[in-house]
């Protein structure tokens, strides 16, 4: 089995979470919150902000670590292991762009109640659970965006 490693990010902006839909060739077709691999000599704070940045066209600032979900997926052949450290994240504007690239035709912000119905895999849920969680503890506190907190 093979081990990898990916960062990413629970962007919300004026409330809202950033979702990107990938479709892969039809065979892939899911609503999923903005991750990729880490380079090498990255720290995954970089990886996550790079990654939202590349995937959404979203820049923004990490407001905290939400910590790691897992999951393992067959790719080639082999059994891949993959571990996803997530933070959370505020945008800088509400402009986004999906990479097309990378297969993700569709972007944007969505209320939390639309967003958690759109996730198609239940570690995402779960980490938008926590992320959306921690963001209104720190709006009822007057400190989502402080400085002083990040």
């Amino acid at each position: 089995m093979k081990e990898a490693v990916s960062c990413g990010g629970v962007v919300i902006h004026k409330g809202k979470i950033l979702l990107l839909y990938k479709n892969y060739k039809n065979r892939y077709d899911a609503w999923v919150l903005p991750k990729g691999t880490v380079e090498p000599n990255e720290e995954y704070k970089e990886t996550a902000l790079r990654e939202v940045a590349e995937e959404a066209g979203v820049s923004g600032q990490i407001i905290k670590y939400l910590g790691k979900s897992q999951y393992s997926f067959m790719a080639a052949n082999e059994q891949i292991q993959k571990d996803v450290n997530w933070y959370l994240m505020k945008a800088n504007n509400y402009y986004t762009k999906p990479q097309k690239e990378e297969y993700f035709v569709d972007s944007g912000y969505y209320k939390y109640h639309e967003a958690i119905h759109m996730l198609k895999f239940t570690n995402e849920k779960h980490i938008l659970e926590l992320a959306y969680s921690e963001f209104l503890e720190l709006r009822r506190c007057n400190m989502w965006g402080n400085k002083k907190y990040m």
